[in-house]
């Protein structure tokens, strides 16, 4: 049997923000953001992270980064971890592996810089001189399919959206990064730019040998570049696996729910109710138990009292659900029903 090592891998990522403070400057309560997550991605692959809005997918992102400082966590990549802490290198490193491009293309770049200057800082402060620095700048933009020489000199404002976010794709892979990780990175753009930025990152994937952390709540997008998905919900994952395993036959009722309420394609297939119901409990007191359990159609009393953890049940899927874990006390398997629609781009 072939055993594959995780180029990288997440152990117990968790972020609270405390909100409130009493008398003596202690919080009084915290926001559960992202608790105890844990993910991992093979080199050269594309790793999708959905679920709704609010579920920590953009703050996972920013604690990997550390642009967020996470309470506590491991991030290793390719066998070396970083952050703080004895044989962890430090974040300036990590940096230096991974990049990030942001949903808002136009507040990621300095208003103040033209394009060149915004692509050459990074290579810059990294001990490029000057005149390498504007190469690799120039070199980058004719990559992301925008002609240096039209470009160059311009500023933010004078560029489209979809040419701010190539900008944006070009001045990420400035310091030859391992990883970029893709947050929202092409939901604010037209539908037909948008397939052209995708097509993009297929193709800078393929010749930069680049692995994708690729976070959107569009399920359809995601199908199209994943290898592999991840599902969040309330600041947890409740399932992960392979993109074409888990949407054909998705194990978590939660991802079902989602996987539901992608729009029909044919007028008959149009749907009489809503998938899931209710909103998503308040981050700050969590329900006990399995945090879907309020809005699970499947739910028993133990789905209330005992936290599930997140098994292995064969094919690289994990899934936090009693429903799903042998001898876990839950009184039968019931089938989950849910058909995804084919992936379009």
């Amino acid at each position: 049997m072939k055993v594959v090592t995780a180029f990288l891998q997440v152990e117990g990522l968790q972020k609270y923000f405390p909100i409130g403070k009493n008398f003596l400057g202690r919080p009084t309560q915290v926001v559960k953001a992202v608790e105890d997550v844990s993910f991992a991605t093979e080199r050269g692959k594309t790793l999708g992270i959905v679920g709704e809005s609010g579920c920590g997918k953009s703050t996972t992102a920013r604690l990997l980064m550390d642009l967020t400082p996470p309470d506590r966590g491991r991030i290793t990549i390719d066998g070396q971890a970083y952050g703080k802490g004895p044989g962890r290198k430090p974040i300036t490193a990590l940096r230096k592996r991974m990049q990030m491009v942001f949903q808002d293309s136009y507040a990621s770049l300095n208003a103040r810089l033209t394009i060149e200057e915004s692509i050459a800082f990074g290579p810059k402060i990294n001990g490029a001189s000057d005149r390498e620095a504007s190469t690799k700048a120039r070199d980058l933009l004719d990559r992301v399919g925008l002609d240096p020489d039209n470009f160059i000199r311009r500023y933010p404002h004078e560029l489209s959206g979809g040419q701010r976010q190539r900008v944006n794709i070009a001045r990420a892979l400035a310091i030859d990064p391992e990883i970029v990780i893709l947050d929202e990175a092409v939901s604010a753009l037209d539908k037909s730019v948008q397939a052209q930025v995708l097509n993009l990152l297929a193709d800078l994937k393929a010749e930069f040998d680049l692995t994708y952390l690729f976070i959107s709540h569009d399920l359809n997008v995601v199908q199209y570049v994943s290898d592999d998905v991840i599902v969040m919900y309330l600041g947890q994952v409740v399932e992960s696996g392979p993109a074409q395993a888990m949407y054909s036959t998705p194990a978590h009722p939660y991802t079902a729910a989602l996987l539901s309420a992608l729009p029909a394609l044919h007028p008959k297939d149009r749907k009489t109710r809503a998938p899931l119901e209710g909103d998503p409990p308040n981050p700050i007191s969590p329900p006990s138990g399995c945090r879907f359990h309020p809005r699970c159609p499947f739910a028993e009393p133990m789905c209330a009292e005992t936290v599930p953890p997140l098994a292995d049940i064969g094919g690289g899927r994990h899934v936090a659900c009693h429903m799903r874990v042998p001898g876990s006390g839950y009184p039968e398997v019931r089938p989950i029903v849910t058909v995804a629609p084919s992936p379009t781009a």
